[in-house]
């Protein structure tokens, strides 16, 4: 199958062909149709697979056609909702490029710079708005975005959308726009308790599901180094000398460990950067910029910083920290594997994070190699009492526990990335 026994129009089917996309990924050839046709649509499938062509195409291709468009005036008709700044700016990238012999314009306005350069964007006028909720909030508060026209909201990354914190402002956001619209959600992850939600704000949908949430791509090795906390950095460390480890993508659970790798990185001569809620706009986009291009080999990030982040030869992810949500693991090391390529993702576990890693293990249904010849192997088995720099106030603690059996799952999980939230981003 090929874009054009889709139904795409000639002027966009010359901008694919330019960005060398000649036959769609599964996402793409089951989502298009149905967002064609005006369904509103959940659509669930690993990190890689083309998940915004899936949206952005049939979108360009609807507000191009002359029924979208009330008059010659050009109004906001398309609303992409996004968690963070790099992949709001990823996505505006992507439909610039796709809508390039179209008239569409798009803007994105994203935190963490000034808002004057997107306010003069916005009075020249904007057919698909690409936004991160506080951003948008705040421009929608000084009544300088008018929403009343839009026709298709999409959710993008809808699990870190609703799961961690952004409900409120997702609420807000919909409450301004018509009541009658196509919805999309997308998303690399979908947990159950996510699941119903996104199903509870959308119409009759198309559910399109291309790899279980469960599974890992076959390609990636994935092994565990059991060791203590006081060691992870020194085993990094060692680790990183390998020059055969490309580029690597570490993940820690928390800003200020991002930051604290780094310096101990740098103290060996590793070049290394973070990225996370904590640096501006220009530094995030820096440390990207740098990490793509090869000058920088490892990128530090938070879970939620690291969202946008799209590079198909990317050697290995490293966990620095294990996530206590299962499905953020399988997000993660998707981050490596692609384009037909092999990756590896590497593990660190401490004792804390044991309950962590049999979840994981769960959820993928297989057993993750244990490294064992390495020279930190795990001393202490019993979980310290605080997570790493934190005080008892920050501590991220297994869904077991002392939980009132009145409390279900679902709530504690949300109530821990609630938490989490806070200091990731």
């Amino acid at each position: 199958m090929t874009f054009k026994d889709l139904n795409i129009i000639p002027t966009i089917l010359k901008a694919l062909t330019k960005e060398n996309y000649t036959t769609p990924t599964p996402i793409q050839e089951q989502s298009i149709p149905a967002v064609l046709a005006g369904r509103d649509l959940l659509g669930c499938a690993q990190t890689g697979t083309g998940k915004t062509a899936a949206f952005a195409v049939p979108i360009i291709q609807l507000l191009s056609e002359p029924l979208n468009r009330p008059d010659s005036r050009r109004r906001i008709r398309s609303l992409i909702l996004t968690p963070t700044r790099e992949l709001a700016l990823q996505i505006s990238d992507n439909v610039q490029a796709y809508s390039r012999y179209t008239d569409l314009r798009c803007v994105a306005i994203v935190g963490g710079v000034s808002q004057h350069a997107q306010e003069r964007a916005l009075n020249q006028g904007a057919d698909i708005l690409i936004a991160t909720p506080g951003r948008l909030i705040d421009l929608m508060n000084q009544k300088r975005v008018d929403l009343q026209y839009v026709q298709i909201l999409v959710l993008d990354e809808a699990d870190r959308m609703l799961d961690m914190g952004f409900i409120h402002d997702v609420k807000k956001i919909i409450a301004k726009l018509p009541g009658k619209r196509q919805t999309l959600f997308f998303s690399a992850t979908m947990p159950p308790e996510i699941s119903k939600l996104v199903q509870s704000l959308l119409v009759n949908p198309v559910k399109v599901e291309i790899t279980p949430v469960s599974s890992t791509v076959d390609r990636i090795n994935q092994s565990i180094y059991m060791i203590d906390k006081e060691n992870k950095q020194k085993q990094l460390n060692d680790l990183l000398q390998n020059k055969s480890i490309a580029s690597a993508l570490v993940f820690t659970r928390t800003k200020h460990g991002a930051d604290r790798v780094v310096r101990e990185l740098t103290k060996v001569k590793i070049p290394a950067q973070a990225i996370h809620g904590n640096k501006s706009q220009n530094a995030r986009q820096t440390a990207l910029s740098n990490f793509k291009s090869g000058v920088t080999r490892v990128l530090v990030a938070t879970d939620i910083a690291a969202r946008g982040i799209d590079i198909e030869e990317l050697s290995h992810v490293i966990n620095f920290n294990l996530p206590n949500i299962p499905e953020t693991y399988v997000h993660r090391i998707g981050r490596t594997g692609r384009a037909g390529l092999s990756g590896d993702a590497i593990s660190f576990c401490e004792a804390e994070e044991i309950p962590y890693l049999k979840d994981i293990e769960k959820l993928i249904g297989k057993t993750i190699p244990v490294v064992k010849d390495h020279p930190y192997p795990m001393m202490n088995t019993t979980p310290p009492s605080k997570t790493e720099g934190s005080s008892p106030s920050n501590v991220v603690k297994p869904a077991k526990s002392k939980t009132p059996p009145a409390v279900g799952q679902s709530q504690v999980r949300a109530a821990n990335n609630r938490r989490r939230h806070k200091q990731t981003t």
